[in-house]
């Protein structure tokens, strides 16, 4: 009786600190992808006039497909970070009765990168900086005779080129 008790007292304090563990600060968890992954060159791939095989192509088969309006596709991304919020992008692209796209709708538009814009690569769209900022390019200062950079520089120049000897080809007469 003493060994049964202690027993179902151990195994509901495991069970206890299992539970407990679930929702432990510091626990790993997974991030949550689900939906059509859509990026911005997808989009600006997309023209008006293209037909329905060609934005397939391009975006992939659509998650939704409505039965009640035929004409319209929705391409939907959720991303959950473990742990954090939920993020959502939405896209719906619009057919006319010829399966010829028309319009876009939704969180991207053609031509704005939000990735470019982040990371400060040029895009088709161009932002000018005021006048002040810019920075001058600096002119390159001549490399002094017998430094290492003129010793590189000359050992560069002097490089032969050597040609790659091509394989012959193989004999495919029958012997």
């Amino acid at each position: 009786m003493q060994n049964t008790k202690l027993l179902l007292t151990s195994f509901t304090f495991v069970g206890l600190l299992a539970l407990a563990g679930c929702s432990f600060p510091g626990v790993y968890k997974i991030d949550i992808q689900q939906g059509n992954v859509v990026t911005q060159d997808m989009i600006d791939q997309l023209r008006p006039g293209m037909t329905r095989r060609q934005v397939r192509f391009i975006m992939g088969n659509p998650l939704l497909t409505d039965t009640f309006h035929a004409d319209r596709w929705d391409y939907l991304y959720s991303l959950q970070p473990g742990g954090g919020e939920r993020q959502q992008e939405r896209i719906s692209v619009i057919f006319n009765p010829n399966d010829q796209l028309v319009s876009l709708s939704g969180d991207f538009m053609p031509g704005v990168s939000r990735d470019e814009a982040i990371l400060g690569k040029d895009s088709g769209t161009s932002v000018t900086a005021p006048a002040e900022n810019v920075e001058k390019p600096k002119p390159e200062k001549p490399v002094k005779p017998g430094s290492l950079l003129d010793q590189i520089q000359k050992d560069v120049d002097g490089v032969e080129t050597v040609p790659v000897p091509s394989p012959e080809p193989l004999d495919t007469s029958p012997q």
